[in-house]
C-alpha cells in the first residue's frame, strides 16, 4: 500500500517513535519524506536492475527502498547504530539490499566494491549530511574507485558551487575540482519542506558522471595551483600566484601567462579548468 511506503510522514512518525528514535543534529540527520523526490532522484540516477548502489546515510530507509525495487543489489552505509533496528524492520523483506555499519569516510570503499558490488556498473547515491559533503565526494573521487556516476543530495548553494563554470561568484576550487574529475548537473531541487526534521535551507540534488579519462597533467602540481589562484579571489591570477609561496619568480609566472595567452589581470573565477591545466603544464616545478 502507498502508505506504508517509507515517505509516508505517518509511517516515519509511526516507526520513530515507536523506537524512541531522536534526530541527531551532529551527524546531520533529515530524513526524506517526499515519494516525488525520492523517485525523481532514482529516476535521474538511471537506476536499473544492472546496477549496483552504495548509499551513504540511508537514515530509515526511505531512499534505500525505492532503490532496492530498481537496482540490482544496494549496499548501504549508516554511520548511527541506533538506525540498524530500524533499518533491519523497513528493509528487512528486500535481499537485495545489505546495511553496513560504519563511517564512509573511514571504510575503504575499494575493497567494499571488489568483496559485495563486483559484477556490474556502481553507482553512489546519497543524501549526505551537509557537514561532510565535500569530504566525502572527495573520497569518492579522489580513490579511482571505477565508479559510473555519483548522485547526491547536498546543500543547494554547494550544489550550485560544483557546477557552476567561470565568470560567477558561485565557481571556485570545488568547481574546478568536480569538473576536472566528473561532468556535473544539477537535476532536482529539493525544498526543506519535504524533510523531517525542517532544515533551515534548501537542498539540490546534483549528478557527477564520472570521466573515464583524466587530463594528462600532474594532478597535484595542477590543484595546487587551482588552490593558490582561488586563495585571494579579489587578486588577478598573477599576484595570487606569485605570492602564493612557490619560490617561482613573477617575471616567470608572467611569462607563462603572456605565452597562453591568458591576461595577467584576470582573476581566479574567470579561468577554465582548460586554461588552469596549460598554467600547470607551462610553469616550472613547484617548490612548496
Amino acid at each position: 500500500m502507498e502508505d506504508k511506503r517509507l515517505y509516508s510522514p505517518k509511517y516515519v512518525k509511526e516507526i520513530l517513535e515507536r523506537y524512541g528514535f531522536k534526530f541527531s543534529k551532529s551527524l546531520g540527520q533529515n530524513f526524506l519524506i517526499d515519494g516525488n523526490i525520492v523517485r525523481k532522484i532514482v529516476d535521474e540516477g538511471d537506476i536499473t536492475s544492472e546496477d549496483y548502489i552504495i548509499e551513504i546515510g540511508p537514515g530509515m530507509g526511505t531512499l534505500t527502498e525505492e532503490l532496492a525495487l530498481r537496482a540490482k543489489k544496494v549496499v548501504a552505509i549508516e554511520i548511527d547504530d541506533t538506525l540498524l533496528p530500524i533499518l533491519d524492520e523497513t528493509l528487512g523483506k528486500y535481499d537485495n539490499v545489505e546495511i553496513i555499519h560504519g563511517d564512509v569516510l573511514k571504510i575503504d570503499i575499494e575493497k567494499l566494491i571488489e568483496e559485495k558490488l563486483s559484477g556490474g556498473p556502481v553507482k553512489v547515491v546519497a543524501n549526505l549530511p551537509y557537514y561532510v559533503t565535500t569530504p566525502i565526494i572527495a573520497k569518492l573521487i579522489e580513490d579511482n574507485l571505477n565508479l559510473q556516476s555519483i548522485i547526491v543530495m547536498v546543500q543547494k548553494e554547494v550544489a550550485e558551487r560544483m557546477e557552476a563554470g567561470p565568470g560567477g561568484k558561485e565557481y571556485g576550487s570545488l568547481s574546478v575540482f568536480v569538473n576536472f574529475y566528473s561532468k556535473p548537473e544539477i537535476v532536482v531541487k529539493v525544498p526543506k519542506t519535504v524533510f523531517m526534521p525542517q532544515p533551515k535551507i534548501d537542498s539540490a540534488v546534483i549528478k557527477l558522471e564520472i570521466k573515464k579519462e583524466l587530463p594528462d597533467v600532474d594532478k597535484d602540481k595542477f590543484f595546487k595551483i587551482v588552490k593558490a589562484a582561488f586563495s585571494k579571489r579579489r587578486k588577478t591570477i598573477l599576484n595570487s600566484l606569485s605570492t602564493y609561496g612557490f619560490n617561482i619568480e613573477k617575471e616567470t609566472i608572467k611569462e607563462a601567462l603572456e605565452k597562453l595567452n591568458i591576461n595577467v589581470n584576470t582573476r581566479a573565477e574567470n579561468l577554465s579548468v582548460e586554461d588552469f591545466i596549460k598554467i600547470s603544464k607551462t610553469l616550472p616545478p613547484l617548490d612548496i
